[in-house]
């Protein structure tokens, strides 16, 4: 495990706000020389401590404005339903997101759809049209006020 100083949260920090942030502006942010600051950046990279790079875009700007939570319990949790499951997951590009959860949910799915008719074929897959599921629980999101750790304006 690599150890993070102090200097590598800020960066890590200034990153997740912003991640098209040059060597130059981190090091005038963080306090160290830009040539410092991009043997971190590489290391925090290396270490996989920061997984990439990219923009964020709204639902909207894809054609996906109708975002969804469903919480997914499965009928039993059998090795073949368990990776049937995980493998259905893999494959949908509308889930954006997936976690294995506790308490009466297995499973936490955030996805975003063109439309309501969309998400309604969306649960109809997951249900009839897979063997592991036994229940879904479906809310449709009204407002995002926060996500990834960025308050939405």
């Amino acid at each position: 495990m690599t150890q993070v100083d102090d200097y590598d949260l800020k960066i890590l920090t200034l990153l997740q706000a912003n991640g098209r942030l040059t060597n130059q502006e981190l090091s005038d942010l963080v306090g160290l020389s830009a040539s410092q600051c991009s043997r971190r950046r590489i290391n925090l990279e290396q270490a996989n401590l920061i997984l990439g790079y990219h923009a964020r875009l709204s639902p909207e700007a894809v054609g996906l404005g109708m975002v969804g939570l469903i919480e997914v319990r499965l009928i039993n949790h059998t090795a073949e339903y368990v990776e049937s499951f995980h493998s259905m997951v893999e494959r949908e590009s509308a889930i954006v997101d997936a976690f294995k959860t506790t308490g009466d949910a297995d499973y936490l799915l955030k996805v975003a759809v063109a439309d309501l008719a969309s998400l309604s074929a969306l649960i109809s897959q997951l249900l009839a049209g897979h063997q592991s599921v036994a229940h879904v629980k479906t809310s449709v999101v009204l407002g995002r006020l926060k996500e990834n750790g960025l308050v939405m304006s």
